[in-house]
């Protein structure tokens, strides 16, 4: 959040009864609802006297407020009042590093935690031999995620997470083929697919996980968010492909071709996502 001609957190304004912190604590109790990913842009912009709601934030149209009714600031003589703010999705809890406040901004600690809690219980039913058991969940959420959503993606994730062991028997058949074993890297482009599906290692591309690669968090996201999974996902995509992708940018494409440079046993054609 950046205010004007504010010198520092603790500061009050002449005409507000709250301080900086505690607009800055009201903002962080805002839930916002978005599909997209990325930084976004925001402000507030309003003259007083009057009280100031989460429905006074103006935001981009892929963003969404869960509760515009949220308290922000009550200023209660006729001042000028105005915010910019820039929001993005995330999750879990993240501590912003208090930096050189000099121009007016203050980092505001990221919650992302939509499940507020989850139940379960089982209940059995059946006549004779045949038993079955019946599993009722009950998920509550801030707004941000639906309970429908969030049982989805923790599915999503929990099926990622299981997938390399699906596929045990055929990684270790092809491993006993190539002695010399590596740590999997990824790159896309048809040229390099072309080369590498003509190398003589016999590398198994579908049994390459990019979840095994040591990328940045960033990076592996977004290309999970492309439904790219493996080595194979990958060299079937194309250089165009990749840009496409959401928050995708050239300096994820040259990392990743760094990792298939350093690691794959073949010749890789030079000057490619080259900074």
């Amino acid at each position: 959040a950046k205010f004007w001609n504010v010198p520092h957190e603790y500061s009050t304004i002449v005409g507000i009864e709250e301080s900086i912190q505690e607009i800055l604590l009201n903002l962080k109790e805002i839930v916002l609802r978005s599909n997209l990913y990325g930084v976004r842009d925001a402000s507030i912009c309003v003259k007083g006297p009057r009280y100031i709601t989460a429905q006074d934030i103006i935001l981009p149209p892929s963003v969404e407020i869960v509760d515009t009714t949220q308290p922000i600031a009550n200023l209660r003589e006729s001042i000028d009042f105005c915010i910019e703010l820039q929001i993005k999705r995330d999750r879990g809890y993240h501590t912003e590093l208090r930096k050189n406040s000099q121009d007016g901004s203050y980092p505001i600690d990221a919650v992302s935690m939509p499940v507020r809690n989850v139940n379960y219980s089982i209940f059995s039913c059946g006549n004779g031999n045949e038993k079955h058991e019946i599993l009722f969940l009950e998920i509550w959420t801030n707004g941000s995620l639906t309970p429908k959503e969030a049982l989805y993606e923790a599915s999503r994730n929990l099926i990622d997470l299981f997938l390399p062991f699906l596929h045990a028997e055929e990684e270790r058949a092809s491993f006993e083929e190539n002695k010399n074993r590596f740590t999997p890297p990824l790159l896309t482009f048809q040229k390099r697919f072309t080369n590498l599906k003509k190398n003589k290692k016999g590398i198994p591309l579908n049994c390459i996980f990019i979840d095994q690669l040591e990328l940045p968090s960033r990076t592996y996201n977004c290309l999970k968010r492309a439904n790219i999974h493996t080595l194979l996902d990958l060299l079937s995509k194309t250089e165009e492909d990749l840009m496409r992708i959401d928050s995708f940018c050239m300096e994820d494409g040259k990392l990743i071709w760094d990792t298939l440079e350093k690691h794959l046993p073949m010749d890789l054609p030079k000057n490619k996502f080259l900074l």
